[in-house]
């Protein structure tokens, strides 16, 4: 598979928490080349993967379909549309960016900002309440199309920069879509140490509901949450974060089993793929936090994706991760037991 090819196109979908049908869609048409039976449940894209046998533990693979995005709350007299957040967005990044409005149709607006000129002194960062998007167009007008509960998501391209990062929206977890269907790619025909079921959730970024919905009807053994962490950036904490292109980060966690962990180090070390730790002292605010106390509990990782800029319309990634991630869940799937 073109890695680049698929992510792009994963990121060009729409897809924002609560409303996740065009993508979902997408990802499910993908799934399909690998899981026959792939269907959309609760807004969730399920499919099970190869033979599966009694004999053998039951394994989630598990990545996010949403991206964080805003809602339509109410349109103002003067035709302003207002707001509020869908996940945790970077208020600071807001003022002027382009967004698609998406009601009967899509419409194209910007988020409104005040010029600094008419500004005095430092601007302080508008809360979403404040928040409002300008399309144009007049109240009467935008009734006609839009109302309230519309979902609005950031309108920008992908796009490559040097080397083999690129940018993107929905890189978060977009990215760990493609890292997923890499590794299905790379076990096509291959016998498999689980019964491998691959999940694409809905609604993480509005607290992993999708994820609990698909963690008691699966019911796995194992799951790993494939999802995307801190790569490092000027001003951050170096010890906090992973670096771009250095490989996967897998986690350890009080709250992980540290076996799988330990399990998924071993099988890199083997593969000589490159890696990274993420040692969190907590939950992990991903997905892994619902797979871990599902009715009885499950044996559950994290795999993350180094990324800059996260929950903003200009995330940033090295598609060597996506890829080197693939290979890691491939070689840890795929391994005799």
């Amino acid at each position: 598979m073109n890695i680049k090819e698929t992510l792009f196109a994963l990121c060009s979908a729409d897809g924002a928490s609560g409303s996740e049908s065009p993508a979902a869609q997408l990802a499910l048409d993908l799934l399909r080349e690998y899981c026959p039976d792939a269907e959309i449940v609760s807004g969730n894209v399920i499919g099970r993967f190869g033979e599966h046998t009694e004999d053998k533990p039951s394994l989630v693979l598990d990545a996010h379909i949403d991206q964080v995005g805003m809602i339509v709350t109410h349109i103002t007299d003067e035709g302003f549309i207002k707001v509020s957040n869908l996940g945790g967005l970077d208020l600071r990044l807001l003022p002027a960016q382009p967004v698609a409005v998406h009601g009967k149709r899509d419409i194209k607006g910007v988020v409104c900002s005040v010029p600094p000129h008419l500004l005095s002194g430092s601007a302080e960062v508008l809360p979403i309440s404040d928040t409002a998007v300008d399309t144009g167009m007049s109240r009467s007008e935008l009734e006609e199309i839009i109302a309230p509960g519309d979902p609005i998501t950031f309108d920008v391209p992908c796009r490559e920069l040097l080397g083999s990062r690129v940018t993107a929206r929905a890189l978060d977890d977009r990215s760990g879509v493609a890292a997923i269907l890499c590794a299905l790619e790379l076990l096509r025909d291959k016998e498999t140490a689980f019964n491998v079921t691959v999940i694409f959730s809905a609604q993480e970024e509005l607290g992993e509901r999708g994820a609990k919905i698909g963690a008691f009807a699966v019911d796995p053994d194992y799951a790993i949450a494939v999802d995307v962490s801190f790569a490092y950036a000027i001003g951050e904490k170096e010890n906090k974060c992973g670096r771009l292109g250095k490989g996967p980060m897998i986690g350890i966690s009080p709250c992980l089993d540290r076996e799988l962990s330990q399990e998924l180090i071993a099988c890199a070390s083997a593969g000589d793929i490159p890696y990274q730790t993420e040692v969190m002292e907590g939950l992990t605010s991903t997905n892994a936090d619902r797979y871990s106390v599902n009715r009885e509990g499950a044996k559950v990782c994290t795999v993350s994706i180094p990324l800059k800029n996260m929950h903003t319309p200009v995330e940033v990634i090295d598609l060597a991760d996506v890829e080197l991630t693939g290979e890691l869940l491939a070689a840890f799937i795929g391994r005799e037991v």
